[in-house]
C-alpha cells in the first residue's frame, strides 16, 4: 500500500490510513505537495517489482486508464512479469483527494482502479454527504480482497471497527465493550485485540511495518505507529 497524505491528514486522530500498516507490512506513507514530490515516492512507483494502481473513481479519469478488476487487467493478482499490485491511496478529505488526483502529474501515467463495492461505508468518525464515500482503511480492505488477500482484508476491517469503537468511547466518555462483535472478530482472526502489551517501538522509516507476532497497538490512536519521514505522528484522540 502507498499512502499519499494530504495537508494535515496525518495529524487528525480520526485518520485511518495509519491502521493499514498494522496489517500490511509493505506500507509506505508520503506527504503530498502541489509543488514538489518526494524522490522516494517516485522511486517506489518506478520500482519494477510493483504495478501501481491509483485507486479512484472512474469518472475522474480517461476511460483508457480505468480498470475495475486486477485479474482482467493483468491476468492474475501478480501480472505476467511477476509484478505485485501496489495500491496508491489518496488519503485526505474528498476535496483534498480530488485535488491530489488532478495536480499530481507523476500519477497521470498509472492505471486507475475503480472500486464498485456493494455495501455502504460503515465509517463513523467523520461525516460524509455520500454513502458511497469510504474511509482510507475501508478502501484498502476492498483492494486487499480484490487482490485475493482475504484474511488481510478481514483483519483490516475488524481492526478499523475496533479502532472506531475505542475512539468513540473516549470521545463520548462512554465505557468500552471489549467483548463487542468487533473485538471478537479480531480475536477470531488470531490477532491480539487492544489492551495487550504494546510491542517494542520500531524505528521511523518511510515504510511502516506491521506489528510483530500478530499484535496490534495498545492505544486507540495512530501515535502507536512509527511515522514516516517528514510526516508527524497524530496526537492521541480527545
Amino acid at each position: 500500500m502507498c499512502l499519499i497524505m494530504g495537508d494535515i491528514e496525518a495529524l487528525k486522530p480520526s485518520n485511518t490510513g495509519w491502521l493499514i500498516a498494522d496489517v500490511v507490512a509493505d506500507t509506505w506513507a508520503f506527504g503530498w505537495s502541489r509543488t514538489a514530490v518526494d524522490p522516494a515516492l517516485v522511486a517506489l512507483l518506478a520500482d519494477p517489482q510493483w504495478q501501481p494502481y491509483v485507486v479512484f473513481p472512474a469518472e475522474y479519469a480517461s476511460p483508457q486508464r480505468v480498470v475495475a478488476d486486477l485479474h482482467a487487467a493483468t491476468g492474475n493478482a501478480a501480472d505476467a512479469s511477476g509484478k505485485r499490485p501496489l495500491f496508491v491511496l489518496l488519503d485526505g478529505t474528498w476535496a483534498e483527494a480530488r485535488k491530489m488526483f488532478r495536480k499530481s502529474p507523476y500519477l497521470d501515467s498509472l492505471p486507475v482502479l475503480s472500486l464498485h463495492p456493494e455495501q455502504v461505508s460503515g465509517y463513523r468518525l467523520r461525516r460524509s454527504a455520500h454513502q458511497h464515500h469510504f474511509c482510507t482503511s475501508e478502501v484498502a480492505a476492498l483492494c486487499l480482497a480484490l487482490a485475493g488477500e482475504t484474511r488481510a482484508a478481514d483483519a483490516l476491517a475488524a481492526w478499523l471497527d475496533v479502532f472506531s469503537a475505542h475512539y468513540l468511547s473516549v470521545k463520548r466518555h462512554q465505557p468500552l465493550d471489549r467483548e463487542s462483535e468487533a473485538h471478537q472478530r479480531l480475536r477470531a482472526l488470531g490477532l491480539t485485540p487492544l489492551g495487550s502489551a504494546l510491542p517494542p517501538a520500531a524505528p521511523a522509516t518511510a515504510a511502516t511495518a506491521a506489528s510483530p507476532d500478530n499484535s496490534l497497538p495498545q492505544e486507540s490512536s495512530p501515535e502507536c505507529l512509527p511515522a514516516p519521514p517528514s510526516v508527524p505522528c497524530p496526537p492521541t484522540p480527545p
